[in-house]
């Protein structure tokens, strides 16, 4: 730049200062309209000869009072203020288009560091991020007391108080750089400058839209998106559940990186000015409240027990990061977004024992004593298995208050079965039950952490037992009529069998298989595999016997009259006949015969 370099004064006088302001003058100087004061491997002589002529030009406005001699010097300063304003501009724009993603993962090595310098780490789907053991223990207890069925909230506040009692959780905050060292040094000295001439508003509005939508980028980059109250109540639970789980994980980063970073820049660049807490809360309260509404719309969403676990993890995850936000959000004008974080944390613990109540109302007080069609799971199954008391020692209040409910849950599906007027069918009640019940443990790392794999066998056992004794009792007085005792007779002119005894034997097990099929067709068993496993279960005792029958005396029945009367059913009628069992139909099949 030829021309600005001429008449380079060193700022010392109010004349040379308005020189080096008007040469940088982007109205009147195409040069200075291309060219930039603050670049990277820029001329820092001039940045520091451009700083220094604002200072004189503003130093002379306040020491006059002449309105003449002070228009000039004002028309000045708002070419200076321009000038300064686009700069501010620039720096934080050309800085904020470096950003990388993977800065923003949670690291116990990111501890005030740069980006720029930082190791890159793979950021996943799901944004893990680390926390301190002493955080987990926390929130493990913080689990623990919130549902306690003492009808209130005290032990929430108890472990909230107790944690405020003790230093910051300022260990879990993990401040990045979000520009660099030497562009937060010009940012501030701009800053500085514009705030003294009473620019204050300008440089606030420049710096917030550049930084809010810095802000905005990393909140997509976080997989956080702008969803409302209603549209998060609409998706599927299993949806909801998934977002769950990447908002826990991207919360902690946005709290204790992204907030805790973009208070750390504003503390360096407005620093001991009154912009310093307004400029922080005007970058980030549009996305807190972004962030926010999602476990605020978990929290007012209808109640119903497989929320249960899900709806104590985002209470805890709120909980664990309520001391950072203390310490992130502590000034008046940030009240607000700390109010907020911790009314929702209530909501959310006020579901969760909610949810308890209304499940153990349900145990405790459901007054049906109407056996459930086919044997299928019961409503109140529908949630978490019961516990067995001597197992108590050394557990939570929360597997403890989980416990007691399970173990009147399995009484009160105990008593349930007794009302079925056919034993058989008790069993399958049971069996189902339970069996329902192990497999929501096995799709539930929470209940199996409070379960344990010891009890989880036993309920195994329990639905297995089930399944035997219905055999049992359904069987075994089919299978008699396939016995050879009582059939063989003795006498010269005898062929060594009853036919008689025979005949009223294949009788008797059509007419009780045909009962059999006609009954339990129509009850139900719900989960596939379980319906094939007792399906097979069934076929191997049943085919096999019923063949090896047919097979021994099959031809003392053909050689009498009408055979069709007692050898009604091939092997193959059987084996498709089984087919039917369990299906839950309204009415039996038609269940074919021999041709």
């Amino acid at each position: 730049m030829s021309t600005l370099d001429e008449n380079r004064g060193d700022g010392s006088d109010l004349e040379t200062a308005e020189k080096i302001i008007l040469r940088w003058d982007s109205t009147t100087c195409e040069e200075a309209k291309e060219n930039l004061i603050f670049q990277s491997g820029g001329d820092r002589d001039e940045v520091d000869r451009y700083l220094r002529a604002v200072d004189e030009v503003q130093r002379h406005i306040s020491s006059i009072s002449v309105s003449d001699e002070v228009k000039p010097a004002t028309s000045t300063i708002q070419i200076a203020m321009a000038r300064l304003e686009d700069e501010l501009r620039n720096i934080l724009i050309s800085q904020t288009s470096t950003f990388e993603p993977d800065s923003l993962l949670l690291d116990s090595s990111l501890s005030s560091s740069s980006f720029a310098s930082s190791s890159r780490t793979e950021l996943d789907d799901d944004y893990s991020v680390t926390t301190c053991d002493e955080d987990e223990e926390q929130q493990q207890q913080q689990q623990v007391d919130l549902v306690l069925p003492d009808g209130s909230d005290s032990g929430s506040r108890r472990l909230s108080r107790s944690r405020r009692s003790n230093s910051k959780s300022t260990s879990s905050i993990r401040e990045i750089d979000l520009v660099s060292p030497e562009a937060v040094s010009d940012l501030r000295s701009i800053a500085q400058r514009m705030i003294g001439a009473g620019y204050s508003r300008e440089c606030l509005q420049v710096y917030g839209n550049v930084r809010k939508t810095a802000m905005e980028t990393m909140f997509k980059q976080l997989g956080i998106v702008k969803l409302g109250i209603g549209d998060v109540q609409r998706l599927d639970w299993e949806a909801v559940e998934v977002k769950i789980r990447r908002w826990i994980r991207a919360a902690k980063v946005c709290v204790r990186v992204v907030f805790a970073s973009e208070k750390r820049l504003c503390e360096q660049i407005f620093e001991g000015t009154m912009e310093e807490t307004t400029c922080f809360m005007d970058i980030v309260k549009g996305s807190a409240l972004q962030l926010f509404n999602f476990p605020e719309a978990i929290s007012i969403s209808r109640r119903s027990p497989e929320k249960l676990f899900k709806i104590l993890d985002l209470h805890d995850a709120l909980t664990d990061l309520l001391p950072d936000m203390e310490e992130i959000f502590d000034s008046s004008s940030s009240e607000a977004i700390l109010v907020q974080a911790t009314e929702i944390q209530s909501r959310l613990a006020e579901a969760a024992r909610g949810i308890l109540t209304e499940f153990e109302n349900a145990v405790f007080r459901e007054p049906s004593v109407v056996p459930v069609p086919g044997g299928t799971i019961h409503p109140l199954t529908r949630n978490n298995p019961d516990m067995d008391i001597s197992q108590l020692e050394g557990i939570s209040p929360l597997a403890l208050h989980m416990i007691w409910t399970m173990v009147m849950l399995q009484f009160n599906l105990e008593e349930k079965s007794l009302h079925y007027k056919d034993e058989p069918l008790s069993h399958i009640f049971v069996m189902n039950n339970v069996h329902y019940i192990v497999q929501k443990v096995k799709s539930s790392p929470e209940l199996m952490e409070l379960i344990g794999d010891k009890y989880l066998r036993k309920l195994t056992g329990i639905f297995r037992q089930a399944a035997t004794k219905y055999q049992r009792a359904t069987w075994v007085r089919v299978l008699n009529s396939l016995r050879d005792e009582g059939l063989h007779v003795s006498g010269s002119f005898s062929s060594g069998v009853s036919k008689s005894a025979l005949r009223e034997r294949f009788k008797a097990f059509n007419t009780m298989f045909e009962e059999v099929h006609r009954i339990q067709s129509t009850w139900l068993v719900p989960d596939t595999q379980l319906r094939e496993e007792l399906r097979i279960s069934l076929s191997e005792h049943l085919i096999p016997a019923y063949r090896s029958f047919l097979g021994r005396f099959r031809g003392h029945i053909e050689s009498g009259r009408h055979p069709e009367n007692y050898l009604k059913y091939s092997v193959e009628n059987l084996e498709t006949a089984v087919l039917d069992f369990f299906e839950g139909y309204t009415t039996a099949p038609h269940l074919r015969r021999s041709q």
